[in-house]
Parts: C-alpha cells; structure tokens; sequence
C-alpha cells in the first residue's frame, strides 16, 4: 500500500465547505436513507434554536461571523480517483440536502437571492448533477428542489419514500421566527458557522476501519446507563437491587423494541413531565433549565434534584419507590402511547393523529405524562392520554388551517408552562384547562373560510381531507378509516383532486384574473381525495363529465352528487344527526366553493369539538 492509501486525514468544515460544488456517492453497503420525522424534527430543531439563541433584529448581517458555531457531527469519506464516497454520515448529509432544498424554496417564496443552488447541485459541460448523487433519488430531489413537493410511485425505493416523508417533515418543524427578514442571517450562519468533522480515508480498508471504530468500539454510557449505575448503587440488599436491575433492563429492552434511543426519549419525557420546573427563556445568550438539561443529561440531573425528586441518598425506600413505581407506571404509560402512535385504535385515536399531524414528540410527550398519577385505572390513562392528545390536534390544526406555524422552537414555552399547568391534574380539571387553552387561542376556525392548498401544505391538506372523508364514512355507518385515505394499505394511494381542472378559460365568466381563478382552485372546498388514476383521468375534465364519475367513489366525494340525496337512509341520517349542511351540486360555480368552504368548516367544528 503506498503513502496516500496509508493516509488519513481529519479536518473540521463549515457546511459550506462541504456541499459547496462537491460531489459524494453513497457506498453500496450503507444506501438507505431511513431518518424518521423525530430525527429530522430534532435536526431542525436544534438548529434554528441554536441560531435564535444569538440572532438579533438590530444586528448587522457581518454580526453572524461572531456568532457560536454548531457542532453537526462527523462523517468518514473514502476518496479514490477523485470520487468521493459516503462511508459514514449519509443519513446527516441527506438530510442537511432536504434542509438546503427546504430553505431554496422558502428563498423563492421570499423572492431573495441567497447563492444555495451550488450547496444542491453542481453543473459541469452544462450538466446538471445533485452533489449526493444516487441514480434513484434524483426525481424526487428534482422536484423537491423545482416544486417542493414529491408524490412517491410504486417503484420508489425505500430512502426515496423517506426522502419525500422528511421534506414535509421540515416544514411544521421550521419556526416562525425565521422569516423573511431574518432568513438571510440564518443561511449565513449554515453556511459559515455550523460545522462537521471530515475524515477522509484514501483506502476502503481504511475507510471501513474508521466506520467500524466510530459505530461499535469504545462507545461511551448514555444517560440511561450512567442513572442506572447510580440508581443501583444506593440499594443496600443484593437482592433487592438484583430485582430492581432485572426490572431496570427488561424495560429498557421493551422500550427498545421501538428504537435504540427509546429508553433516553422515556426519562427524557417522564423527568420533563413531572418533575421540570423551568426552561430556558428565548432570549439571547439565556442558560440552559430544566427542560434543556433533562434533554442533554438526564443522569446529571436526577443527582442534581434529588430532594425535588422525593429521593434520599441514604434511604432506600425513595430509590424503591422510584424503581418499583414510578418508573414502572410511567414506563407503561409510555409504552401505550408509543404502540398507540403505530396503529389506530379507538381508546388511542388522537395518539394516532398526532403522530401523523403534531408537535415535536420533546413535547408532546411531557404533556401526555404530565396528568397521569399512580392511583389513575388503566382507562383513566387511556382517557387523560386520549384526552391531551385531542387537545394537541386541535391546536395545530387551528394553526395550519389559520395559515400558522408550530415549531417547537416557537411552542416550546407555551408547551411547558401547559405542562405544569395539567400536572397531575383529575380528568375533569384537565378537560376545563384544556378547554380554556383553546378558546384563548388567537387562531379559530375562521380561518377555515379562505384556507386553501398552495406549495408547502400539501401533507396537511391531506390529512385534513382524510379526517374529514374518514368521520363522514364512520358516521354513516361506512368502514373505511383515516388509515384508508391517508396511507392506503393494500390499495391505490389517494391523492388531493382539484374539482375545476386547472383552465382558467373555462371560468373567464367569473374571474378576470387567473390569480383570482387560482386562488378559489386552491381552496379546501373545491378539494376532494381520489385514488391515484381517477385523480389523473378525471383532472381536466369539466365538472358536468366529472359527476358520473365521483358517484363511484368515497362518500364524501359522492356528497357533490344529486344521487346521493336518493335512497341512502345511513347518509341522511348522518347529515340530520350532525346538523351538517350537506347539499348536492348540479354545477360547481365560484359560489359552490364557498358554499361546500362552510361545510368543510362545520365538519371540522364538529371534530374538534372540546
């Protein structure tokens, strides 16, 4: 082997010198992308919070070169020829491209110039190539990057199905803070002042080395382990701690059976839901609380708060009670929410929901903890769990239908003092705070009248549509489910369907402007879901041609129809039960929009209601 191949470097590099007209292949043994919503959630979470931390409306752009940098990890690359290869790192590099995707269009919508295209893609002899080049995934990066959306297709492999599930992801997970103004100091700080680790191997034997010494050697105690140890060490009787160590890792393998950082979201979730008494406030410079330092090392804390925690170092019993009880109860409590999030189940439901439409999980578990005490039945669980979880979807579903983000950087205070708020908490005190909480929300569903689908809601159009379509079909004694509409198992996908076909001819006796046109296209009440083809053959057909078609499909869509009103006692009664105001339409003109726009509201007041 010769000098270069022994060779091996490290250097540390800013974003942009990372993906800036670089190109990297993906090695064969490690192709597949598989990020789930949690990681790239915390990704973007963790940076635009470390950025807000120093950002200021009154500094100068030049002021972001003083700002503290972001330490992103590191990733091994085998070079070779001039090729470089992804050994380690890929899903973090995927993922920082889906983000600079993300903040490209959001670039467009600001109509800024902000210089990303050559961190995406490179062009050389007037070709254009993405800088992770993987053949497969190049039509979902393209039309991420040219339409900010992609729709998977049967043939799409499994990281090209995640890529297309974590862009959406970006998006609710992205704070308000960062808006046109301030996003320019943001990329600044990307670019500049967030920073990897490169090590490069000019060997894949040395390559594999270094992936194989960073991934199962030398590998330091998380946090979970390092409490065990000092839980443990304060029992005096052997058998008593042999008991409480048998318990300690059957629940930690239970919990792995979700995922091998499970056991550090629980504690992370159970310390901040009953036990956290503060949080970092949004201001520059501001130190880290509770909630920060459960989040980063939980073990440190417990021993920091033992008092706050009913634990004595010199008493067992405290130790007992928190091994053999506490965590026990909590450690079930978190497991029914984890298996809830997997499949619907009616006792669960709005578990479901949100794990599908929600807020980032560092927060939405603290508050399904928090009202929970030990003396609570398994239904009372069920119920108070159930009960948060409702509360959850409804504020963000008045969020996203009023046009709102809900970052949990822009939540996370609102979310905490809540926590405290319903710590505890009977069910009934719970349902009055909750309740509250959402009539002083500043978003109601007014915003229903004018809410409509444009470039970066596609995802949470079609969750509303298929609440919607799914609580229509529950009621009038139908068995499709929300599962059916939103992810299709065994079936055709659903797709969103414009009811006017996008030709603004057609419509001049109406509108003078196509943006006017649009704007009422784009509407939820001219949107209905169809499977993937009746979507494709019905599109620009006229509505007249359309209704003949749309009698044949799901109940929802067949409420456009006259027939429907006809010998259909199960939908009629429904329609009576509900007070919907349901009513066919023999044309669908501008002012049908609006009316089937009020209907949409109405069901969604009834969904949601408190």
């Amino acid at each position: 082997m010769g000098k270069l191949e022994n060779k091996i470097e490290a250097n540390d590099r800013t974003v942009l010198e990372v993906l800036d007209n670089k190109k990297y292949t993906v090695d064969y043994f490690q192709r597949e992308y598989s990020w789930q919503q949690k990681h790239i959630e915390q990704l973007v979470t963790d940076l635009t919070s470390a950025f807000l931390s120093e950002y200021d409306s009154s500094h100068e752009r030049k002021e972001v070169a003083n700002y503290n940098s972001y330490y992103l990890g590191p990733f091994v690359l085998s070079e070779k020829g001039g090729k470089r290869s992804i050994i380690d790192g890929q899903q973090r590099l995927t993922s920082l491209t889906l983000f600079m995707i993300y903040l490209k269009n959001l670039e467009r919508d600001y109509g800024l110039v902000l210089k990303l295209d050559d961190m995406i893609y490179s062009e050389k002899f007037g070709s254009k190539s993405f800088n992770i080049t993987v053949e497969e995934r190049i039509p979902c990066l393209d039309s991420l990057f040219n339409q900010g959306a992609y729709t998977p297709n049967n043939g799409d492999d499994e990281s090209t199905r995640n890529m297309a599930a974590r862009y959406e992801d970006i998006e609710p997970a992205f704070p308000k803070e960062i808006d046109q103004t301030s996003l320019p100091y943001f990329i600044d700080w990307m670019k500049e002042r967030v920073v990897l680790v490169e090590i490069v191997a000019y060997s894949d034997d040395n390559a594999y080395t270094i992936f194989e010494t960073m991934n199962d050697r030398g590998m330091n105690l998380t946090s979970t382990e390092m409490l065990k140890g000092f839980v443990l060490s304060r029992f005096k009787e052997n058998e008593v701690r042999q008991k409480a160590n048998d318990l300690w890792k059957e629940s930690i393998q239970q919990l792995h059976c979700f995922d091998k950082d499970e056991d550090q979201r629980f504690f992370q979730a159970w310390l901040r839901a009953k036990y956290a008494e503060s949080i970092r406030p949004g201001s520059a410079g501001s130190k880290n609380e509770d909630f920060e330092k459960i989040g980063t090392r939980f073990h440190s804390w417990v021993r920091e708060n033992l008092e706050l925690l009913k634990l004595s170092d010199n008493s067992q019993s405290g130790f007992d009670t928190f091994v053999n009880e506490d965590f026990t109860f909590f450690r079930d409590a978190y497991l029914k929410i984890r298996q809830a999030e997997e499949s619907l189940s009616p006792a669960l439901e709005h578990v479901y929901y949100i794990q599908q439409w929600g807020i980032a999980n560092s927060l939405s578990y603290p508050l399904m903890l928090a009202p929970l005490v030990k003396s609570d039945t398994p239904e009372m669980v069920d119920q108070k769990i159930n009960l948060v979880a409702k509360y959850i979807e409804t504020f963000v579903v008045r969020r996203s239908v009023n046009f709102k983000k809900f970052s949990a950087s822009s939540i996370r205070y609102t979310m905490y003092t809540l926590v405290k708020e319903i710590r505890s908490k009977p069910l009934d005190e719970l349902k009055e705070i909750l309740t509250q909480k959402l009539n002083d929300m500043g978003q109601t569903w007014n915003g229903l009248d004018v809410f409509r689908l444009h470039g970066q809601n596609r995802r949470f159009v079609k969750f509303l549509l298929s609440r919607i379509s799914a609580f229509i079909d529950k009621n009038a004694g139908r068995n499709e489910t929300f599962e059916t509409y939103y992810f299709s198992p065994g079936g055709k996908p659903f797709e969103v369907e414009h009811i006017w076909g996008n030709k603004f001819e057609e419509h001049t006796d109406e509108f003078e402007q196509k943006g006017d046109f649009d704007e009422y296209r784009n509407r939820l009440g001219g949107l209905v879901l169809l499977p993937r083809g009746a979507n494709q053959s019905y599109g620009a057909k006229p509505y007249s041609e359309k209704m003949k078609h749309y009698i044949k499909e799901n109940l929802f869509v067949q409420t456009l129809c006259p027939l429907t009103y006809q010998n259909n006692p199960n939908f009629l009664r429904m329609k009576e039960t509900l007070g919907l105001p349901f009513e066919p339409h023999e044309q669908f003109k501008q002012a049908d929009i609006i009316k089937r726009q009020e209907l949409y509201r109405k069901i969604c007041e009834t969904v949601w209601a408190f």
